[in-house]
């Protein structure tokens, strides 16, 4: 299937359209009526809350979705991603290290630490994956998802023993709801992540068939996975740290993308953006209507929607293989 401009104009103008309507879901009264006559208490939910949520979900999910393929193509496996790599987890693990001992500090600090823990841990990941080349391509993320595991159980352990297990789930459990204006603005440096990752993106395809193939070319394979792995690092930190982990993202939507275009990364990023943005955007409204007036966080319904997602394209893969 070839992706042409029209096709994407289309897709964010449905987007648009989507995220619009989107706006007015929620327990607070909002209506276009009522904005359009100018009522101060409904203008004030817009600017401070409604839209700050909305820029807040299309940021983090566009921004995931990509961290996802950028790893799907440099591990050359479509199931290793920031949830399945222990980069989610190694975040927190960040997160958790930062607030113990800068939590005085802003949090950009957080958000710096949060990145160098995620590197490390994809960095390690990484190591134990080049041991594993020759392995079934299922047991590579199971081995991420265990690797995951038990840095989550590290996390859980210290954060018990200081008393922060509270403060690191709220930090890190993936929802929207306390999104306000002033409290999601780092989002936007995803955005900038991710224009970054669309120009790297030949190098990125190149780098993902291999070592020799890529030098062969001329490209500087390491210098390539290193800047690879910092974008996916820092996307992923920045969100764990603003809005919390939204598991499967990374995963399911890059999957059902290159099943469909291929994975030519500079023509298959700007529609795992946009389909990235509008998978938790439909998370976040089924959320917030699903046990309405009360709010499911994302998290949960991510996970039920993308785990089995996840399972669909395991056994695709299963019989693919037999």
């Amino acid at each position: 299937m070839t992706v042409r401009p029209a096709h994407l104009v289309a897709a964010t103008i449905g987007l648009v359209v989507a995220a619009t309507g989107s706006l007015f879901v929620g327990v607070t009264e909002l209506t276009p009526a009522g904005l359009l006559r100018g009522d101060d208490d409904q203008l004030l939910v817009l600017w401070e809350s409604r839209l700050p949520r909305l820029l807040a979900v299309l940021l983090a999910g566009s921004a995931l979705s990509v961290a996802g393929l950028i790893m799907m193509s440099l591990t050359r496996n479509r199931f290793v991603t920031p949830s399945t790599a222990g980069t989610a987890e190694s975040a927190a693990l960040g997160v958790l290290v930062a607030t113990v001992f800068f939590g005085a500090e802003s949090v950009g600090v957080k958000m710096l630490v949060a990145t160098a823990f995620a590197l490390a841990g994809t960095y390690v990941f990484v190591l134990i994956l080049r041991r594993l080349t020759f392995a079934d391509i299922i047991v590579v993320p199971l081995v991420g998802i265990m690797f995951g595991g038990v840095l989550g159980a590290v996390t859980t352990f210290f954060a018990y023993r200081a008393d922060l297990l509270q403060t690191v789930t709220a930090w890190t459990s993936g929802e929207f709801s306390g999104v306000l204006q002033g409290r999601y603005e780092l989002l936007w440096i995803t955005g900038g992540l991710t224009v970054l990752g669309y120009l790297y993106a030949d190098r990125f395809t190149l780098a993902g068939l291999g070592r020799d193939f890529a030098v062969n070319l001329g490209v500087r394979y390491d210098r390539v996975v290193t800047i690879g792995l910092v974008l996916v690092s820092a996307m992923t930190a920045v969100i764990v740290v603003t809005v919390g982990n939204i598991p499967f993202l990374g995963l399911v939507v890059p999957n059902l993308v290159t099943l469909l275009l291929g994975d030519n990364l500079r023509r298959v990023l700007p529609v795992t953006a946009l389909g990235g943005a509008f998978f938790v955007l439909v998370c976040d409204v089924l959320g917030r209507t699903v046990r309405y007036p009360y709010e499911v966080p994302v998290e949960t319904i991510a996970g039920v929607l993308g785990g089995g997602v996840f399972l669909a394209l395991v056994l695709r893969a299963r019989r693919g293989n037999a």
